[in-house]
This record gives C-alpha cells, structure tokens and sequence, in this order.
C-alpha cells in the first residue's frame, strides 16, 4: 500500500470514527422527548391565605425532577397573582423572547424584561417590545387550602400557557 492510500484510508476512519462520536448525542437529544414522557408534580407554594388578593409575588419552588446533585439549579420561581379567593394564576419568570428573568414593577402592574424592553401586563399577556407572545403560565389549583403549582423540569417551553 502507498503513502496516498494509507493516508485516505486513515482520514475517511478518523472522519467516520468523530462523525460518529458527534452523532450520538445528537441523536439522544433529539429522541429523548419522544422517548421519556416529560415529569410533571404539584408543588406546594403556601396556604391560601397567605396571599393578598390583588398582589403579584415571587414564589420559590424545586423543579418537577430534581438531580441529586442539581444543588441550586433544581430551585426555580413564579409570579403568583391571587385574583379571588379560589382564583389564582402563576407566570414565568422568564422572557418569552430570549428566556430573561422578567420583573414585576407594581406601581404600573406591569412585568419588564431588562434585556430587550419586553413589557407584558399584569395578565402576562404582550404589552410591547420583542417578545413573540405573552408570558408562559403555569397550571395553578387550590388544594386543602394550600396553593398548588404544577411544575415542568427546565426548559419552561413544556409548560403549558
């Protein structure tokens, strides 16, 4: 066998061999979702009376499937608005245009995003800016007297809205 042969040999194996590597994980990310139904568990955020109707507040909570080792990551949050005494509605905290976190300004009821000027109202619907759509919202009930979220793992584009 000559140089040349040896040499073109040895490429097209060393470019089968990485293309490969680089498939499989590829593969797995676009088969997982198909695969593995996505978690979802109800999350106890307080009792009903805890929140004042009318308000909007930041709730902490952990994510639907937590990693033993997620530490921190495994926390995630909401905007909780308590419209009625049994009527409550949660947001995301995050931009529905590049997933920043949103802030929720009171005084004009209104969620900013600081990255790019997206505004949406206090029903999380668009206000203006880039944001394609209104804010994601997640499935809230009243159990026992308890608020209850229905949580999704990251990323929150699983969560219904």
């Amino acid at each position: 066998m000559d140089r040349r042969k040896f040499l073109t040999r040895l490429s097209v194996t060393l470019g089968g061999i990485a293309a490969s590597i680089i498939s499989i994980p590829v593969l797995g990310s676009l088969l997982a979702p198909l695969l593995s139904p996505v978690p979802q568990k109800w999350r106890k955020i307080g009792s009903v009376e805890s929140y004042e109707a009318g308000k909007t507040v930041l709730v902490k909570f952990q994510d639907a499937s937590p990693l033993p080792w997620a530490g921190t990551t495994a926390k995630t949050a909401a905007w909780l608005r308590k419209n009625s005494d049994t009527e409550f509605i949660a947001f995301s905290v995050n931009c529905t245009h590049l997933g920043c976190p949103v802030r929720w300004i009171p005084g004009s009821e209104l969620f900013l995003c600081p990255c790019h000027g997206g505004v949406y109202n206090k029903d999380g619907s668009r206000a203006s800016g880039p944001p394609p759509k209104g804010l994601n919202h997640y499935p809230v009930r009243v159990n026992k007297g308890n608020v209850e979220i229905l949580t999704s793992p990251v990323p929150i584009t699983n969560i219904t809205s």
